[in-house]
């Protein structure tokens, strides 16, 4: 049996146990009034028809397909956790638990309720199953009628499928994730941060949790972070030869501030670990203050601040300074405290590396004049900033070219800039479908020279120190973006979902660019 191409109704696969089909790797097939196809792996155990022949009183055939496709079926069609989804409704018929309402008073039944068994398997499995997809962040949104599951794939959501009596048990879902993160159960009025510390096949995942009232209960959003997570190389992460080259020169530099730039998830992170792996030496002092750890480095001291002891960016980096290190690096700088600090250490002999959450490159020059830096001191320490977005990549499995049909219509809007040959992924297993695995970075690389730090004196705008810049070399984020096109890595879509590029040509029926 081919399974991909089959679509399995909710209604038809309501018939059957959960449990068995997810238990024993089968999934009925519609066939006739009369007659259901049941697809195994398995043709000689014989045990799971048998089953499902006696609670469904239905005639059943046997069908042979390999497990994975069975498995990956069940859960697309069933939702994530649908055994375990019968057990927290069989088990609230048995022990009497109510829906709990999200305004009541007294919560001992919730506490119960989230400390069932079905309870902490099913959110068990909403996290392993977001891991096993490689999510940054798993979304649980109330509304009316539904409870929405996401996961954050490659920088994009993606609903998960959840059976829709899940609704029921929202406030025991969420209860469960405040006791495991030392959360206050009875608090529904006010939001509430923790964190779950998680081992997954011998993997530690720390789980940074927030949870924030919405009109129809309690949002959660967990973010994953795993510890063991592969650490890239400069190398790695997408840079041209001219950045990579660059990149590598500033790093040898004795003293100043670099500077990674972008929003939220655009893996500036990453990039600073690159950079501090690559001077990591016997030689130097290395320490980091950061919120939080997001990888273990091996040689380099870290810090993880801690609001609540009083340990912020300002205090931990006044501390940093008065133990000898050689390089620093500042989780981000938030205010104009952190900066002028980092300024100064910068200005007494120390390479300061951190990020700042600004668009591009010359917009970090003013933000830091903005939060009250002197513009001769941002001038003085500054060394370089690079801003950085994430492209996700086309899957390498099902790769191929655009058609000249579908080509066309991007040439006629984008004009020439446009290579030659144009790819997408056509959605596979191994990429759930949706055409991309794995994320690359395109930069944009801000040298501070001489005339650039002329101009920061001068108070010039961001739009007069890009235009220097680039004239000395400096690629704007959509052109790095159009390289990775060139090389066939990413898409038409995928550059213009995220860049902005007011230097772009409009293109001929007057029509802007996005």
């Amino acid at each position: 049996m081919e399974l991909e191409n089959r679509s399995f109704p909710k209604q038809f696969l309501a018939q059957f146990p959960a449990r068995v089909l997810l238990d024993r790797h089968v999934i009925p097939v519609q066939g006739t009034d009369s007659e259901v196809l049941v697809v195994t792996s398995n043709p000689f155990d014989t045990s799971a028809i048998d089953q499902l022949r006696l609670a469904t009183g239905l005639d059943l055939q046997m069908g042979l397909a390999p497990r994975t496709e069975i498995d990956r079926c069940i859960k697309r069609y069933l939702g994530v956790g649908a055994d375990t989804v019968q057990s927290m409704i069989s088990e609230a018929g048995e022990n009497g638990l109510q829906v709990i309402d999200t305004d009541a008073e007294e919560d001992m039944d919730l506490t119960d309720a989230a400390e069932g068994a079905s309870i902490v398997r099913f959110v068990n499995q909403i996290i392993t199953e977001a891991i096993e997809l490689r999510a940054t962040d798993v979304h649980i949104e109330p509304f009316e009628e539904t409870l929405r599951v996401r996961y954050r794939i490659d920088g994009v959501l993606q609903e998960a499928s959840v059976a829709s009596e899940v609704k029921h048990f929202q406030a025991a879902i969420v209860s469960r994730l405040k006791i495991l993160s030392k959360l206050d159960i009875a608090e529904k009025r006010v939001p509430q941060d923790g964190r779950i510390k998680i081992l997954i096949a011998d993997r530690e995942i720390d789980v940074r949790v927030s949870i924030i009232p919405m009109l129809y209960g309690e949002a959660v959003v967990l973010r994953l972070l795993d510890r063991a997570s592969v650490l890239l190389g400069l190398d790695k992460l997408g840079m041209s030869k001219h950045d990579l080259n660059t990149t590598r020169m500033i790093l040898e530099r004795p003293h100043g501030i670099i500077l990674v730039t972008g929003p939220t998830g655009s893996g500036k992170t990453t990039s600073l670990y690159a950079c501090l792996a690559r001077i990591n030496d016997i030689q130097r002092k290395i320490i980091t203050i950061e919120d939080p750890i997001e990888y273990q480095l091996h040689g380099i001291n870290q810090i993880q601040v801690s609001r609540k002891a009083g340990l912020t960016f300002a205090n931990g980096l006044r501390s940093i300074l008065r133990h000898d290190p050689d390089v620093i690096l500042v989780g981000e700088i938030r205010d104009a405290e952190t900066a002028e600090i980092a300024i100064q250490a910068s200005l007494t002999g120390h390479l300061v590396f951190s990020t700042l959450h600004t668009n591009d490159a010359p917009t970090a020059l003013t933000r830091l004049v903005d939060m009250g830096i002197e513009p001769y001191l941002v001038a003085s320490s500054l060394e370089a900033v690079v801003a950085q977005r994430l492209v996700r990549v086309i899957c390498t499995e099902c790769k191929e070219e655009l058609s000249a049909g579908e080509a066309e219509p991007l040439r006629r809007r984008y004009g020439d800039r446009l290579p030659e040959k144009l790819y997408k992924g056509r959605g596979c297993q191994r990429c759930q479908g949706n055409g991309y695995r794995g994320r690359i970075g395109i930069f944009e690389m801000m040298v501070v020279t001489d005339d650039v730090r002329s101009l920061i004196i001068a108070n010039a705008s961001p739009r007069d120190l890009r235009e220097t810049s680039s004239r000395q070399g400096m690629t704007s984020l959509r052109d790095d973006g159009f390289r990775h096109l060139s090389e066939g890595i990413t898409t038409v879509e995928e550059v213009f979902r995220v860049t902005k590029d007011d230097t772009f040509a409009q293109i001929d029926s007057g029509e802007s660019t996005p």
